[in-house]
């Protein structure tokens, strides 16, 4: 059995996983920040080093307004980050990150995995609406789909 396979029958169901990718969808109305959530099997270097590895792999660095943020999580290790593009960093600061993870730490705690990323997800976009709104051009740059990888 895949990687993809066994996490998706271990940790989500159909409906989780579309909960996620609808609070995705629902987080980027009204911006044009890009969110993306990635799972990992494991960690090469630590979950910071491998979490920009992967931000750089998906190309989150190269939406317009440097407005990305990736949810990057490795189950098997229990550990998760979060990086924002240049263009979000500047506008949230490092309090932010710390407080969106221990919102999700503490869904996570209690099992509820699902809730805990959407949770996260509503956050970011609560802060991107503000500072990068939508514009009558905008486009979706990045794929909404959770990304596994190994």
């Amino acid at each position: 059995m895949s990687f993809l396979s066994f996490f998706k029958k271990r940790f989500f169901s159909k409906k989780e996983e579309k909960l996620i990718v609808d609070a995705i969808r629902a987080a980027e109305l009204g911006t044009s920040g890009e969110i993306r959530v990635h799972f990992s099997k494991s960690i090469d270097n630590d979950v910071m080093t491998d979490a920009q590895a992967i931000f750089t792999k998906l190309k989150m660095h190269e939406t317009e307004r440097r407005n990305g943020v990736l949810i990057y999580i490795v189950p098997s290790k229990k550990q998760f980050a979060i990086l924002g593009d240049t263009g979000f960093h500047q506008i949230a600061g490092d309090d932010f990150w710390n407080t969106v993870k221990t919102l999700m730490l503490g869904y996570f705690k209690e099992g509820l995995f699902a809730i805990g990323i959407v949770k996260g997800i509503e956050e970011v976009g609560r802060i991107l609406k503000p500072h990068f709104p939508r514009e009558s051009n905008d486009i979706n740059e990045l794929n909404d789909e959770i990304s596994y990888g190994e």
